[in-house]
């Protein structure tokens, strides 16, 4: 018996030894780690910006419930006390500590507590309950620039947006807190603290403008609910940078309170959505074409009210068709026709490269998840109908763009040809200020030269001044821009939805900015871009441009008997008529409408002041016909009187008496249409 319990003695020494000397090291770490509780220290999330440094987005402290396991808290009473300070009722309180106490885990009972509410709690003195303070994104502008700045969820992580594309800079890394406790969570006192402080995130500052983004948001909202739009867009860049100066989407969202919006609301549809972009396309056709130097202003061409290409047909806008006119007549008035024509006439080997080149068909790189790249059809790899494929496509159908890349497109024309990547953020900063990065603006193609950009420059602001953009003129400015009426693609076809927009820049000769407006599946009884779209552009631009400094060149008026027939294309009849008064001319009514759809004399003609101006008027009735009059033999100005009083229009060639015209005597023709006149002494 002695030697066994001599044996047993020695074995309890020697394990002890063991326990003691050679493993001291393990099971000190493993004591530690039972009265050393690490707890995660939030790092401050960095701030966001707009390019003045007018704070967007900021965390802020605010206070939290988190609950441990405790025998000594009574579920059901703890619960009473807490629910008039919380969101959650009394039962769903004890549901939480009864299921969680029983499964001995902590959790998160609420966040984004008042520091009133929290001292309120605090002194209740619920066992198990601490009040933590971490920061909490909060965004001070509310709903301004939603879109772009996306969200961040309730542990401070970025979900959405620039929140989400510079969550690894913004977010920080955290620090820890080890803190001796006893083995029911209370702190030991004089016990041992160890901490490692966060490294806090870093700032952003965007290229937004805040002003800009007000104007932008505040013309949306009216123009959209206005037009009863299904939702809307306004895009701002800077076409010399590429630099976004607003991004305007509606309906929005307070970023603050996301969860109370539907999740569309969310999605900035200017960068993740795609559409057919209608008219404002036939921007780059020109473009090609210009730049291939098959087209002048000058090149004539017919269009009819339709076109059969391909196995199919192209409808112009125009029921009446609009007859012979010249390239830039074409540009002026939208004509679909000419535009399919030019398509087929590049094909798409030529074509193709053209609009590749511009960006279509792939992502433009801004820093922004989720965004799309559209849809450009490859020649060779549409099955059936490519030639009518490709007709469309030169008027702006069958294809599929992002409002942004038609933007960075369209700044292209505005910068000699050159095309800018877009981005958001200029600037990334420490949280003491100092720059980590600056993005320098940066040119990644040069579709067209520079010769073809200023001339289709030049095409675009007679766009505005003498064509369907007129609504978008603005007084001591230059506007270069194009609208646009896109039909809405459906299950075997196109139904009756629109889509409203207009496109342009401005100062034409510096352009400081580019605009982009988008109304989808206007309700109104007219939903054409010019009438929609226009007005919202010239409103906004015309705020940046003061907003900017840009200033206006001073009208000169002139005393003379002649006046210069001014451009009321797309305007109401009252409208109309009140601008054909303000410059001493007279309206005659050639059919009956809401709207302007053309005007004999054209803009920028020189007539003798009280002359009178047939409009006509867009309807959905057969176009109204006219005779040709017999005009061999007359003068220049006879000739004109003859053709205008019947609501007709006429080019010259030479001067002195007509000898021969075109269509011939007697011809039935619409409206509007067009008798070519040859003069000879």
């Amino acid at each position: 018996m002695f030697v066994l319990f001599a044996l047993l003695t020695s074995a309890l020494c020697l394990r002890l030894g063991y326990l003691q000397l050679w493993s001291k090291s393990r099971y000190t770490n493993l004591a530690e780690a039972q009265r050393l509780q690490p707890e995660l220290i939030d790092p401050q999330r960095g701030n966001i910006y707009d390019r003045n440094f007018e704070l967007l987005a900021r965390s802020i402290d605010a206070y939290s419930i988190h609950v441990i396991p405790s025998r000594e808290r009574d579920p059901h009473q703890a619960a009473q006390q807490l629910a008039p300070f919380l969101d959650l009722s009394a039962g769903e309180i004890e549901a939480l500590f009864r299921e969680n106490d029983a499964k001995q885990r902590n959790f998160w009972l609420a966040r984004k507590l008042t520091l009133e509410v929290a001292n309120e709690i605090r002194q209740l003195n619920i066992p198990g309950i601490r009040l933590i303070t971490r920061p909490q994104r909060f965004y001070l502008q509310g709903s301004l620039a939603a879109h772009v700045l996306g969200i961040a969820g309730i542990d401070n992580q970025g979900l959405e947006g620039i929140e989400y594309h510079y969550d690894h800079l913004l977010k920080g890394t955290p620090g820890t807190l080890r803190v001796e406790k006893d083995a029911v969570q209370r702190k030991i006192p004089g016990g041992l603290e160890v901490k490692l402080a966060p490294a806090n995130g870093h700032d952003l500052v965007l290229t937004l403008d805040m002003t800009i983004q007000y104007i932008a948001e505040k013309e949306l909202q009216t123009a959209v609910n206005a037009s009863q739009s299904s939702a809307g867009i306004i895009l701002v860049m800077d076409p010399k940078t590429g630099a976004i100066l607003a991004n305007a989407v509606y309906p929005t969202f307070d970023p603050n309170n996301y969860q109370a919006y539907p999740s569309a609301y969310r999605r900035n549809i200017a960068i993740t959505d795609q559409y057919e972009p209608g008219s404002t396309f036939k921007i780059f056709t020109a473009a090609a074409a210009l730049d291939l130097g098959i087209v002048d202003a000058n090149r004539p061409f017919y269009s009819g009210s339709s076109w059969e290409v391909g196995g199919g047909s192209v409808r112009s806008s125009n029921i009446y068709g609009n007859g012979n006119i010249t390239f830039l007549e074409a540009i002026e008035r939208s004509d679909n026709i000419i535009f399919a024509q030019l398509s087929v006439e590049m094909g798409p080997e030529r074509f193709y490269p053209y609009l590749a080149s511009f960006g279509y068909g792939k992502k433009t790189g801004i820093d922004f998840p989720g965004e799309a790249a559209g849809i450009l059809p490859k020649p060779g790899q549409i099955a059936h109908g490519e030639t009518l494929q490709w007709a469309n496509i030169g008027f702006g159908q069958g294809i599929a763009v992002t409002p942004l890349q038609l933007l960075m497109a369209v700044s292209a024309i505005a910068n000699d040809g050159k095309i800018m990547k877009p981005y958001y953020v200029a600037e990334i900063r420490d949280e003491f200020g100092k720059i980590i990065k600056r993005t320098e603006p940066e040119v990644v193609g040069q579709p067209i030269a520079p010769e073809t950009s200023n001339l289709l420059t030049e095409f675009l602001i007679s766009a505005v001044n003498n064509g369907s953009g007129s609504r978008a003129k603005i007084i001591g400015v230059e506007v270069a821009g194009k609208t646009g009426t896109a039909e809405v693609p459906m299950q075997g076809g196109y139904g009756d939805e629109r889509i409203a927009s207009f496109v342009g820049f401005a100062p034409a000769g510096d352009p400081q900015v580019a605009v982009l407006v988008v109304l989808y599946q206007p309700q109104t009884e007219i939903r054409y871009g010019g009438v929609l779209a226009a007005p919202v552009f010239q409103t906004v631009t015309e705020q940046i441009l003061d907003y900017l400094g840009v200033a206006r060149k001073q009208s000169v008026v002139e005393s003379t008997p002649m006046a210069i027939v001014p451009n009321v294309r797309n305007y109401t009849v009252a409208e109309a008529e009140k601008i054909l008064k303000e410059n001493h001319l007279l309206a005659n009514h050639l059919n009956t409408g809401q709207i302007v759809r053309d005007q004999i004399p054209s803009p920028g003609s020189r007539v003798l002041r009280q002359t009178a101006v047939n409009l006509l008027f867009y309807e959905e009735s057969e176009p109204i016909m006219v005779t040709v009059p017999n005009l061999i033999g007359k003068s220049m100005r006879d000739v004109s009187t003859v053709v205008n009083e019947l609501g007709l229009q006429f080019r010259p060639k030479g001067s002195g008496i007509a000898v021969r015209q075109t269509p011939a005597v007697g011809t039935k023709i619409p409206i509007g249409s067009v008798i070519e006149v040859e003069f000879q002494p």
